[in-house]
């Protein structure tokens, strides 16, 4: 882990916050050093939380410690270019992408859950994180047993990206995205946001309450966004997102779940209030794709998990106990 995110972990602990949850650790993929966390009993279905665009493991602060309460080990990771993870810049060799972080997840699952095809883990996920969750769930559908996305965004959900491009358009292309990003001037944006008033504003459109007083949440987000690493690894993002091709975009990932010889559960979880990813979008891909599951949440916005935990808690087990072999503990409990 780098100096600038092991002040941060330091100061997390030292300030006793709510979303400094479980025991924490680093892992190296890669050669980067991912962050992550856990907690629950080691016999547990493992259940692994990714989370959103801009946010962290630290973003399941209400979720782990009720979630662990009901029998599941849960994991927490940050992705790369995230929270404490490594921040790494732009390199065509190894785009930052939905496709990296889905990798580094499988990574996860093989090398620090353990999972197996015997004991598979249920990926949950919060807007990137859902997206992320269904590339992983693609890459390795032998490790994963269900995925929860809340909600699943993806701008090529809205105009899908052509089959084909010209040779032309595939030549110009990458060149004049990396420009145009280079052009930008995030060295000066991204710290000058993350320490402002601007970053409240713009994180209050993810939230139907007031998220005014929430300094813990407030902290979750800006601190990372502090570290001198941040600009270039938005601009990473930013570039490798903008240059995925069609079999990484969420369309073309839902068609290759479908197509899998043992489909796997796939739950669909939006705010009613969602202003960055409308229900519309979610109801649409139902009417496309009727084996997914959707299930709506009152009074929330894009992050239902952090904005109303308890009816989000309520929609993901009774999702897990449908879709979970009957021998696990939570279904014994609950079913009792």
């Amino acid at each position: 882990m780098s100096v600038d995110a092991t002040a941060l972990q330091t100061a997390a602990q030292a300030a006793g916050r709510q979303s400094d949850w479980g025991q924490a650790s680093t892992w190296i993929w890669e050669g980067l050093g991912s962050h992550w966390r856990v907690m629950g009993p080691p016999e547990g279905k493992p259940l692994v939380l990714l989370h959103g665009f801009g946010a962290s493991s630290e973003h399941w602060r209400f979720n782990a410690a009720p979630l662990a309460a009901e029998g599941y080990r849960v994991y927490g990771i940050d992705l790369i270019g995230f929270g404490r993870s490594e921040q790494p810049g732009h390199h065509h060799r190894r785009p930052v992408d939905n496709r990296l972080w889905a990798r580094q997840v499988c990574g996860f699952l093989e090398q620090v859950v353990q999972a197996t095809a015997a004991q598979q883990a249920v990926l949950v996920g919060n807007s990137l994180g859902g997206l992320t969750a269904l590339t992983a769930a693609v890459l390795r559908p032998d490790l994963v047993a269900g995925i929860a996305a809340a909600p699943l965004p993806d701008p090529a959900l809205m105009q899908p990206i052509p089959l084909r491009r010209s040779r032309f358009w595939r030549r110009l292309r990458r060149p004049f995205v990396v420009a145009a990003m280079r052009l930008l001037p995030l060295g000066v944006l991204v710290p000058l946001i993350s320490r402002t008033s601007l970053i409240r504003i713009g994180l209050q459109g993810a939230y139907q309450r007031s998220i005014r007083h929430d300094q813990d949440l407030h902290h979750l987000i800006a601190s990372p966004a502090r570290r001198a690493s941040a600009a270039r690894a938005l601009r990473a993002m930013s570039i490798g997102m903008a240059l995925r091709p069609r079999g990484a975009t969420a369309p073309a990932l839902l068609e290759q779940l479908a197509a899998l010889p043992q489909r796997i559960p796939l739950l669909l979880v939006w705010g009613r209030q969602d202003r960055f990813v409308p229900l519309m979008l979610g109801e649409r891909l139902q009417q496309a794709h009727p084996w997914l599951e959707l299930e709506v949440i009152d009074n929330s916005g894009h992050c239902p998990h952090d904005e109303t935990p308890d009816a989000f808690h309520q929609v993901i087990l009774r999702w897990l106990d449908r879709n979970l072999d009957s021998t696990h503990p939570l279904t014994t409990k609950r079913g009792a």
